[in-house]
């Protein structure tokens, strides 16, 4: 069982905007940290098992996910996070915003959206915290 990881989409004001990111960068993107995750070797790919994958926070909720393809060194004493640019959309799970990255278990993480099946307009921040609280969502 994989762990993964959960990032804010800061700056996107929808999820097509977080496709545009995503849509002329080949096949895999870098994104810099400061720190090399302790846990990383829950996270990456090992013999033809399914690694991690980085969850995107929008309007606090998880609601895409890129598949983490490994971790390497960059400028500056930093890591790289290199994810696939492939964004999967997922089951909407509420998930308070935080800075950087932070680890999310895979019981906790939300289903894949199967063929067909469509998520909708991702509720209202509020909304969703609101039915979150209640146990509703």
């Amino acid at each position: 069982m994989p762990l993964h990881l959960t990032k804010v989409a800061y700056g996107a004001a929808s999820l097509d905007d977080m496709r545009a990111w995503f849509a002329n960068r080949g096949k895999v993107a870098r994104l810099t940290t400061r720190y090399l995750p302790k846990r990383f070797e829950e996270i990456v790919p090992k013999d033809g098992e399914p690694g991690g994958s980085l969850f995107w926070i929008h309007k606090h909720q998880l609601v895409l996910r890129s598949p983490i393809l490994g971790f390497e060194e960059a400028e500056g004493g930093r890591t790289n996070i290199v994810i696939s640019t492939q964004l999967i959309q997922v089951h909407p799970r509420p998930k308070r915003a935080h800075q950087g990255w932070r680890y999310l278990e895979n019981d906790d993480a939300p289903l894949d959206l199967g063929a067909g099946e469509d998520a909708g307009e991702v509720l209202p921040s509020d909304l969703a915290g609101e039915l979150a609280r209640l146990g509703l969502v």
